[in-house]
């Protein structure tokens, strides 16, 4: 199968220098990258900024912004079989972006906030017969959020983890089906539970 991947986190600029972002290392991302490729399938990867070496063998496109991140997907998602989305984007964006370097005033300012365009959401509305795979950060009620992430964005399948796992060499996963149902729980290091998930996608989807 011909897979699409994404990795790390996004960033959305206040200013020319100065950004808003998330802690993701890509490290989720890139194992299963890794895993895929060792499976035997191509690779597109596209990647937030990330301190790590790519998998040989997947073709990469780097992004920054959460835009950037969406047009990429888009554009690749049309030739490959399914996504697995791990990328940790961000949902909100200032609505203005400064010129240059923003000074200090002495006093409290205000940023008005606006949400980015959904990127796994766009990848499901359009998915045909492909597959879409998401993961879901979830802090509070986390299955729950899982539960409403998987089906309002027309996922085949979610991965549930925690706050723990950003920057982390390892982590704990639930993976629900479609159906709503917890089909795996799975801990260790993200080698192994990438592993882990490309031998279930290559079970549910790899001879089709």
């Amino acid at each position: 199968m011909r897979l699409l991947i994404t990795a790390g986190p996004t960033r959305e600029y206040l200013d020319d220098v100065r950004y808003l972002s998330n802690a993701s290392s890509g490290r989720m991302g890139y194992a299963i990258a890794s895993a895929a490729v060792a499976a035997g399938h191509e690779v597109v990867l596209i990647s937030g900024p990330v301190a790590l070496a790519p998998p040989e063998g997947c073709q990469v496109t780097y992004v920054e912004t959460t835009a950037e991140m969406g047009r990429a997907c888009l554009d690749a998602f049309d030739d490959c079989d399914g996504v697995v989305a791990v990328a940790a984007v961000c949902d909100y964006r200032p609505l203005v972006r400064s010129e240059g370097k923003m000074t200090k005033t002495g006093g409290a300012i205000s940023v008005e906030m606006i949400e980015t365009d959904d990127v796994l959401a766009s990848l499901g509305a359009g998915k045909a017969d492909r597959f879409v795979i998401g993961f879901a950060l979830e802090a509070s009620n986390p299955r729950e959020g899982a539960l409403q992430k998987l089906r309002a964005k027309n996922c085949d399948a979610i991965v549930l983890n925690g706050p723990a796992a950003i920057g982390s060499e390892e982590n704990s996963v639930e993976l629900i089906d479609d159906s709503g149902a917890v089909v795996a729980s799975w801990s260790g290091p993200k080698s192994e539970l990438a592993k882990r998930l490309i031998e279930w996608i290559d079970g549910r989807w790899a001879s089709e």
